[in-house]
């Protein structure tokens, strides 16, 4: 039995235990770390949205079809440049410069923009990093540290910090752009990451009380010095993880477009493809992402909230993988049977709903039982680089069926083989989890 679990639960305890079971001493560092993803999250969605006023207002909207591939070149660079400086510092200081590197950039953007220069295709890009790099380096913070039990029981809670955080900066950022413009929502943002460098040095020394002495001397040395990609080329269990996040990407883009191709041709045959019913279109186009956003962040808020950590306790990380790919797959059999506009939102509404909840976190503990240098450096490369790889790959399953004029069934039957092999790399990770169970006499995950 574990120190402090035959005494009576707190009240914070208590008061938690739908969403996470929290045990003696954790509460505390378990809610800044959500606390913490709340603020990062909402941070991005301010200056997410803020993207969109400058690429639109520059005209420069084409550049959504190049970024994946600009950004995935990028990363080429900003990945190893990443690993060498975490082989130079400690954990606190590599979270602080990183982070205050990004807000340094934040307020080069808003001077350029106050100067009067076209920054428009070069924040989209930035934008596209940012959102991969330093969420990726907050999550490798929450993996290193809890250990790989605590992680299982503790990030379904973490994950609600997430998901509010994305839910409250969308909203607050509406709110600033109406009244305010551009410059203002760069602003809070820069300040809000200035916030989370604070508070992530407050997780640490909070966390540092409870762990281990070991865990807490290893945690103020730099990190070993292989890079991100070859401890992936070294390690079966991170490439897979690796093939995993390809996947799941390119599936999960491949249906934003046929979802987007599906409402377009039905707004076309609703109301004819005539100038004079341009408007009519427009709003069939709106009404129909309106509702698709708003059932999303709902049903994925409530089942980060009430399921995820029932998942992971019934059924362990392990198995849970199976259930986003599952639930994919059935909706694409369907898709080629019967496409329909009700059909193809209900899948998007299960696809999003489950990624942004029950998978994102799935992905996340799947780091737990891994090294400090994987953590940080495979998982910067894994959620950056190999995440926009997998954009790149689906930008040309779109290009490629156009030109072989695929329907959506075509599409749907490309989605299906996919998941195929989704499902198969997920079999193999849930078979290496374990064996690492195994291996370190651990209950599995």
């Amino acid at each position: 039995m574990r120190p402090g679990e035959d005494r009576p639960r707190t009240l914070v305890e208590r008061l938690l235990s739908p969403i996470a079971d929290v045990r003696h001493q954790e509460a505390a560092s378990a809610l800044l770390m959500a606390l913490l993803m709340f603020l990062i999250l909402a941070a991005y969605y301010v200056l997410k949205t803020a993207r969109e006023v400058f690429i639109l207002s520059e005209g420069s909207a084409e550049v959504k079809s190049y970024s994946s591939a600009g950004q995935a070149l990028l990363l080429l660079v900003l990945v190893p440049a990443y690993g060498a400086f975490a082989s130079r510092v400690n954990r606190k200081r590599l979270v602080t410069w990183v982070t205050l590197f990004f807000v340094a950039n934040v307020l080069m953007f808003a001077g350029a923009y106050q100067a009067g220069l076209h920054i428009g295709i070069a924040y989209f890009l930035w934008i596209g990093i940012f959102n991969v790099m330093v969420i990726a380096q907050f999550w490798a913070f929450a993996n290193d540290l809890f250990t790989p039990e605590q992680g299982k029981r503790l990030f379904p809670l973490i994950g609600v910090g997430s998901s509010l955080g994305a839910w409250v900066g969308s909203v607050r950022a509406g709110q600033l752009v109406g009244t305010s413009g551009p410059l203002r929502l760069l602003l809070v943002g820069g300040a809000v990451l200035v916030v989370c460098v604070l508070l992530a040095r407050l997780v640490s020394r909070v966390s540092r009380r409870a762990e281990p002495r070991e865990s807490a001397a290893a945690a103020e040395q730099p990190l070993g010095r292989e890079g991100g990609f070859g401890l992936i080329r070294k390690d079966r269990y991170l490439l897979l993880i690796a093939v995993v996040t390809v996947l799941l990407n390119v599936v999960n883009t491949s249906g934003e477009y046929l979802f987007g191709r599906y409402v377009v041709e039905q707004a076309h045959a609703i109301h004819g493809i005539g100038a004079d019913q341009a408007a009519a279109r427009e709003r069939f186009i709106g009404e129909a992402y309106s509702r698709l956003f708003s059932t999303v962040n709902l049903l994925g808020f409530l089942l980060q909230t009430f399921v995820v950590s029932r998942v992971f306790k019934r059924l362990g990380v392990g198995k849970a993988m199976f259930i986003h790919p599952i639930v994919a797959l059935a909706g694409y059999l369907l898709m080629l049977r019967a496409p329909s506009p009700r059909l193809m939102s209900i899948l998007k509404i299960g696809d999003n709903s489950i990624d942004y909840s029950l998978g994102n976190t799935t992905k996340q503990a799947l780091w737990l039982p891994t090294s400090r240098e994987a953590k940080y450096k495979a998982k910067q490369a894994v959620d950056s680089f190999f995440m926009r790889m997998g954009d790149v790959i689906q930008a040309g399953f779109v290009f490629v069926g156009e030109h072989l004029a695929f329907t959506v069934q075509g599409f749907a039957a490309v989605n299906v083989l996919l998941v195929g092999a989704w499902l198969a790399a997920a079999a193999r990770i849930n078979a290496a989890l374990r064996r690492r169970a195994e291996g370190a006499r651990t209950a599995a995950l």
